[in-house]
């Protein structure tokens, strides 16, 4: 059964190379396009299927009486199986056919989430019991199972992604792809809220996990249709040849280099400096991120006094403006800072400090809104490129997916950190405890970006 499963996700030979040029360069015009969208639609359809859990929050509270310990553990399921997934499957995309890896993620991401809100239709809580334990636990830990099994088949979507991106664009141009993709995170995040929050409204909280589910295995159907592997499984020259530059400048690493995969992936991961240190930055970038997406709004109700509509409507600035600062650090890092990435990711956490400062200090309301959107676009550029494009450039093209996949896992230890870190902050040190948090972490950040952004200029020396 297993050599069966691992032969329908081979990843597909490569053919012969076409020598005809116009046909060549017809066809890498066509499959680009092609490939990126179909992986921006089909990420933004994972985040679907992931964010849904915030507007579901309140409903099973209500429903079931779950206490916020309960509540948290059950959101914790899929940040704990998302960090081990991520470099597991991204061990396993790299030798996948994209085409029906990613798709078949999408699908049992979906069917997850649909088992999810049926678990809740079969087991009705009250006076039953099963093995000595009210219904109301049992329920509670098939939910948790759902939902981290919803994590782990979810952490398999940025893998395939990220070595479609690789393959399909080179240094010169990837920055500005990959940054222009990472949008779909933002999107992903506003349509979930937003169409979850619609059908709850109108039909209950398991909607939230049946209309997602739904139009995840659709796309998903989609996505096998219009996605393809490497350019080399029809027949294209590799996109080094075909845009003229030098291929995996930072490693040696070639297309054509006949080392075994693991001999590969512990020459450009496990023994790579610069892969660790990128792991270790993205612990902290994501304390930011996550302290930002779930403390934010808390943090506006209690210590600035706003309610919670407003201090909600005021998170929504933070993904909105993220989505122009992702943009953003891509193109300055291509087309400023030609591929060098360091800079801009310094220049970026930078800005992160100093937008959690002001948001400290400020006393007027309406500016809120800046600061919270600026604090995105700092805080989302750094995201997109350290545990994903940076990790990317310092490995080597046969291991993309793992190299983020590696980067992945130490950022979603950061977002239990964060979680867990900023509520012992604001119980020991108030909301000053939190604030400091997050902006020690950015300071941290920075000094292991500037040990990166010296070995790079000793590297071109």
């Amino acid at each position: 059964m297993f050599k069966r499963i691992a032969e329908f996700f081979k990843e597909p030979p490569v053919k012969e190379t076409i020598q005809d040029s116009e046909k060549v360069k017809s066809m890498y015009s066509h499959w680009r396009l092609r490939i990126f969208y179909a992986c921006f639609i089909g990420y933004t359809v994972f985040y679907l299927c992931k964010k849904n859990i915030a507007v579901a929050l309140p409903g099973l509270s209500e429903e079931y009486g779950y206490t916020n310990t309960e509540l948290g553990i059950l959101g914790s399921s899929l940040y704990l199986t998302y960090s081990i997934g991520k470099f597991v499957n991204g061990v396993l995309a790299d030798g996948s056919d994209v085409r029906k890896f990613l798709p078949t993620a999408l699908i049992m991401t979906a069917i997850a989430n649909i088992c999810f809100a049926l678990s809740a239709v079969f087991i009705t809580p009250g006076h039953l019991s099963f093995f000595g334990l009210p219904a109301n636990t049992i329920l509670l830990w098939l939910f948790v199972f759902f939902w981290g099994a919803s994590g782990w088949f979810q952490s398999a979507g940025f893998p395939a992604v990220a070595k479609s991106l690789t393959y399909w664009y080179s240094n010169s141009e990837r920055g500005t792809k990959w940054s222009l993709w990472s949008c779909s995170h933002q999107v992903g995040t506003f349509l979930s809220i937003t169409i979850s929050g619609f059908v709850v409204e109108q039909w209950g909280w398991k909607m939230a996990f049946f209309v997602p589910g739904i139009l995840a295995i659709l796309v998903a159907i989609w996505l096998f249709m219009n996605l393809r592997d490497r350019p080399q499984s029809l027949g294209l020259p590799d996109i080094e040849t075909y845009n003229n530059e030098p291929e995996e400048k930072n490693t040696g690493a070639s297309e054509e280099d006949n080392r075994s995969y693991v001999e590969i992936f512990k020459q450009n991961i496990l023994y790579n400096k610069t892969i660790w240190l990128l792991a270790i930055a993205y612990i902290f970038v994501y304390i930011i991120r996550f302290g930002a997406e779930d403390w934010l709004i808390k943090y506006l109700h209690e210590a600035k006094s706003n309610s919670l509509e407003l201090a909600a409507i005021k998170l929504g600035s933070f993904p909105l403006i993220g989505i122009a600062g992702t943009i953003c650090a891509g193109l300055i890092s291509d087309k400023i800072f030609k591929g060098k990435r360091a800079p801009v990711n310094l220049i970026y956490l930078a800005g992160v400090v100093i937008c959690l400062v002001l948001l400290k200090f400020n006393t007027i309301s309406s500016l809120d809104f800046v600061l919270i959107g600026l604090l995105g676009a700092f805080t989302y550029g750094p995201q997109m490129m350290i545990g994903g494009l940076c990790a990317v450039e310092s490995s080597s093209k046969k291991v993309a997916s793992a190299a983020t996949g590696f980067t992945g896992t130490f950022g979603y230890i950061g977002a239990v950190l964060s979680a867990t870190g900023t509520g012992f902050m604001v119980d020991k040190f108030g909301w000053n405890g939190a604030i400091a948090f997050w902006v020690v972490s950015a300071l941290i950040c920075i000094a292991i970006c500037t040990v990166l952004m010296i070995d790079e200029k000793k590297k071109n020396v």
